[in-house]
């Protein structure tokens, strides 16, 4: 059992209904892989350069940027890779 906790923002709920169902499906898919292993390779999880973000990989168009206390996940926003831009910044 893993000890992973996992909080979804506002955006990051906003975001979700935005995707299109095959995206929101790997989403999930995800999600789980974070929940129980956080290290999965799908994930691809690593830092966005020049901030405190991190990002992990929905599929190879779309992210998910989040922060990381401990085994606290505060998932923050999702969509395409445009979204790094906007948190690089930050």
């Amino acid at each position: 059992m893993s000890d992973v906790r996992i909080i979804l923002a506002e955006r990051v709920r906003k975001d979700y209904k935005t995707l299109p169902p095959s995206v929101q499906k790997k989403f999930k898919k995800q999600l789980r892989f974070l929940a129980h292993n956080p290290r999965h390779p799908s994930l691809q999880i690593h830092r966005i350069q020049g901030s405190d973000y991190w990002e992990f990989y929905v599929d190879k168009a779309h992210r998910c940027v989040f922060r990381q206390d401990g085994s606290i996940y505060y998932l923050l926003a999702t969509g395409s890779h445009k979204i790094i831009d906007e948190f690089a910044r930050k």
